[in-house]
């Protein structure tokens, strides 16, 4: 779905709005002016999630009310399909493209009518049969994320997402860790690249570590989407504020793989229009190491290598050796037969 040079940078506000629709339009702005390419957000009906009994995760329990359940939390976070129409708009005015995570065929679906451009299914739902069949049949880009998951289980998702109208270059697969935050030494990036050649498929990177050092690293191995979340203020009650990348420094991240994208050229080995200016400065040439009299030979005692780079190359070491002087040489005179 990527067909340029450029990483898509999406900034994931997910539930960070807390259900108000007046922070999720601020978070918009805030990544607009950072230059990321796409918000996101997460569209579903908590009903149609969890039960009554699901239980949060270790790091929802930490960070929001510990008396809550999944579904109470959940619930708190919903924002409605009216409130989603008013964020598409919002991302049209602030020129930065709208998507936003549905968990079920109804939400999707209504995301889709808004316009949204293309579909990316969370970590959680990868095994959700049901809904990738549904995905499968709507014939747009894909993103997959595939934190929790193994080799076998995201062949069996990409399976079913290619069984009907998606063809393989339409869809893209995101390592991700689904941990909040994720340990670096679980970030385990380099299942990104196995991963790319094991189903011979586009791969990004869904981000869950502190800072920015990690999908910055991803993007130098070859991710073609990078997702991060982002927060307006990491001390907000919410599950995910926590682990999420701060809004005033999302244009440090979007500089860093702009800049990233720059210095990873086309692969070809050659001195390029900025570095040649130097070359003849820090080479160097055959030189007389002593005075050499007409008709010496030139042998390592007599003659030597010394910048610059403007006479015989040093590389020529062997083709002068056994040459008979055809002039006078002065010591640090170069040789120029």
């Amino acid at each position: 779905m990527n067909n340029s040079n450029k990483t898509i940078i999406i900034a994931e506000a997910g539930v960070n709005h807390n259900g108000k629709i007046e922070l999720a339009q601020e978070m918009i702005e805030k990544a607009a002016l950072a230059g990321a390419d796409f918000i996101k957000f997460q569209t579903f009906t908590s009903a149609k999630i969890a039960t009554n009994l699901a239980p949060k995760t270790q790091y929802q329990i930490e960070n929001t009310n510990s008396n809550q359940n999944q579904l109470d939390m959940l619930s708190q976070l919903e924002l409605t399909s009216k409130e989603f129409k008013i964020l598409f708009n919002c991302c049209k005015d602030n020129n930065i493209d709208f998507l936003s995570t549905a968990f079920d065929d109804e939400n999707l679906d209504m995301l889709l009518d808004l316009g949204m451009s293309f579909i990316k299914i969370p970590s959680g739902e990868i095994t959700n049969i049901p809904f990738l069949r549904h995905i499968s049949k709507k014939g747009i880009p894909i993103i997959l994320s595939t934190g929790m998951s193994d080799m076998h289980e995201i062949n069996i998702a990409i399976n079913e997402l290619t069984s009907n109208a998606v063809d393989k270059t339409n869809l893209t697969i995101l390592h991700c860790n689904s941990e909040y935050p994720t340990p670096y030494e679980d970030a385990n990036l380099l299942a990104m690249t196995e991963m790319r050649k094991e189903f011979n498929i586009n791969v990004g990177y869904s981000d869950h570590t502190l800072g920015l050092e990690v999908p910055i690293a991803a993007v130098a191995l070859g991710a073609t989407i990078i997702e991060k979340h982002i927060t307006l203020d990491n001390d907000f009650n919410g599950p995910d504020h926590k682990a999420s990348l701060h809004v005033k420094d999302l244009p440090l991240l979007v500089k860093s793989i702009r800049n990233i994208e720059k210095a990873l050229g086309d692969g070809v080995k050659k001195v390029t229009t900025s570095e040649a200016k130097n070359l003849n400065l820090v080479r160097r040439s055959i030189v007389a190491k002593t005075p050499i009299k007409k008709g010496t030979v030139f042998t390592p005692e007599n003659i030597t290598t010394k910048r610059p780079g403007n006479g015989i190359c040093s590389s020529r070491w062997d083709e002068v050796i056994g040459q008979k002087a055809n002039k006078n040489y002065l010591s640090d005179e170069k040789i120029n037969q």
